[in-house]
């Protein structure tokens, strides 16, 4: 697990810890130690900490006049027992949109399982970003499955055209516009 890294290429872009909107700004990142874990196995220092225990995330770019932010994920994905949405919409997701981010894209790649419950925080966050969308990238087809049994679907646009499997290659301004495209072309 310590060598799975959020996608760095994007650092001379944006950086969370020098973003004075961002909840990490001024985070000061110890490459030294590594004492985050989840389940006893330890991290990379670079994955944020939200409050959930089995859940990672770092913000690879927010653009505020744009309304968007890319975030990354690690881990279990665990609303069975941790209510990990809950802890993401409070302590992240709100903070986020009161700075007016109401377009969300999500990168799945490192969520190792998902335990669903209720879909109320989904449906809650799904009305908060009123003219904008949430969209889930490159999620494994397993999760995608979950979270469609949890009817997570309803509120989340994943699958089919969103398995972006070139977005490190795109400059975050265009994996935005490709993924904002794709949402459109969905809703109309």
């Amino acid at each position: 697990m310590h060598q799975i890294l959020p996608f760095e290429n994007w650092l001379k872009y944006y950086d969370s810890s020098t973003d004075e909107r961002s909840p990490f700004f001024e985070k000061e990142y110890n490459f030294d130690v590594y004492s985050e874990t989840i389940y006893g196995y330890y991290i990379d220092p670079s994955w944020d900490y939200f409050g959930s225990e089995t859940l990672y995330l770092k913000i690879l770019y927010a653009d505020y006049d744009e309304g968007f932010v890319v975030l990354e994920f690690l881990g279990e994905w665990n609303d069975t027992i941790e209510n990990d949405i809950m802890t993401l919409k409070r302590n992240f997701l709100e903070l986020l949109a009161h700075e007016g981010i109401n377009k969300f894209i999500l990168i799945g790649e490192n969520i190792l399982n998902f335990h669903g419950s209720d879909d109320s925080y989904y449906e809650e966050w799904f009305e908060d970003v009123e003219d904008g969308w949430i969209a889930a990238v490159c999620f494994p087809d397993f999760i995608r499955q979950e979270l469609q049994k949890y009817r997570i679907d309803n509120y989340i646009n994943m699958g089919g055209t969103l398995q972006i499997e070139i977005w490190r290659t795109l400059h975050p301004l265009q994996f935005y516009q490709l993924v904002s495209q794709l949402i459109q072309r969905r809703l109309n």
